[in-house]
């Protein structure tokens, strides 16, 4: 098998505070093949957006970073440390959630689409502002050639995604990251803008990695996709796989609070317990357990390790949903009327089976 495009290996990304140190993200690994879309699903504060910043070299420089992170070959750290100009940007791009804070307010769309040309690719005035006018085409903009002089506020929510999107698409990246790309546009905009990053993925041959909170966007865009929690990932699996045959408490959980077009009208949707564990100096344990209806005491005293077929099915959990393991944990919870961590469970007739 070929390497792949990217390859994150042992990924970890910690903030001093003066309340302790944060611990954003714990021995991340994820791999992404040439062309592939991957999905990263979680919870605000899971550790998705640090993910991507720490692949864009976009944390601040009190961060504590770990782990390897390798893109075609090249060892992105050292490329950050060694000052390279003409990577982020030209072959690793990214796309913000909220365009407003990613434009210039005071420059022109096309100004500063022919920036990022004029300075990555050595392009003349004329020749960056003719290409700003073709990749705002591209991406959809009605009557380009007045979009390329009008300001970021003169365009609604969707327009000014698009002209983000030209803007990371301006050099011809391998790989695009988009962090939640339509969290500040209306649902009737939203599907114009994944499908039209979809189609630009296809034409360019291009890697893409789509961070959401919405299990279905990442359903119908992604080929795999992982789950974090706690800043882990705690499941990843190709698509299908993870919502036909789910293992990880959280992902059986999130999966349970979507609602489904086969159920009753007014079903009352199954909300998950609690909130996210807080990240300062967490205890040694699985970070899922005091919301988890499968915690045993075993998963109040260690942390799980990743088990599954690497690169195909990888869980992190004693006690796996869908599993014999995890039906008898959750029978035994039921029959206790609470869980080892103490969260009260009454009789349940969803998940682990």
């Amino acid at each position: 098998m070929s390497e792949p495009q990217l390859s994150v290996r042992d990924l970890t990304v910690r903030f001093p505070t003066t309340r302790g140190v944060v611990q954003a993200l714990n021995g991340v690994n994820f791999d992404l093949e040439k062309g592939q879309m991957l999905g990263i699903v979680g919870e605000s504060g899971s550790g998705k957006s640090v993910t991507a910043k720490t692949l864009m070299n976009l944390l601040p420089r009190t961060a504590e970073i770990e782990g390897d992170v390798i893109f075609e070959g090249r060892d992105v750290r050292k490329l950050a440390a060694d000052g390279t100009q003409h990577f982020w940007g030209v072959e690793m791009t990214m796309v913000f959630q909220d365009p407003m804070t990613s434009l210039n307010p005071v420059k022109k769309c096309g100004e500063q689409i022919a920036e990022t040309l004029r300075y990555h690719l050595g392009r003349t005035k004329k020749e960056a502002i003719e290409e700003a006018v073709d990749l705002l085409g591209q991406v959809g903009l009605p009557e380009p050639a007045k979009r390329v002089d009008q300001y970021p506020h003169e365009l609604s929510g969707g327009l000014r995604q698009r002209v983000v999107i030209a803007m990371a698409l301006a050099c011809q990246p391998s790989l695009l990251i988009a962090d939640e790309p339509t969290t500040a546009v209306d649902v009737t905009v939203q599907r114009h803008i994944l499908n039209l990053l979809d189609r630009l993925r296809e034409e360019r041959g291009m890697s893409m990695i789509l961070i959401t909170h919405d299990l279905g966007v990442a359903r119908g865009r992604c080929d795999d996709i992982a789950v974090m929690y706690a800043g882990r990932i705690v499941e990843r699996s190709a698509t299908e796989t993870l919502f036909s045959d789910s293992r990880h408490p959280y992902t059986d959980a999130l999966l349970r609070s979507i609602p489904r077009i086969d159920q009753p009208s007014h079903t009352r949707l199954e909300p998950i317990p609690g909130r996210p564990p807080e990240l300062i100096n967490p205890p040694v344990r699985c970070a899922y357990s005091p919301r988890c209806r499968f915690a045993q005491p075993d998963c109040l005293s260690a942390i799980p390790d990743v088990h599954g077929v690497r690169g195909m099915h990888e869980f992190a959990c004693f006690h796996p949903a869908n599993t014999d393991r995890g039906r008898e944990a959750l029978a035994a919870n039921v029959a206790a009327g609470k869980t080892a961590a103490g969260l009260p469970i009454a009789g349940y007739a969803g998940g682990g089976g």
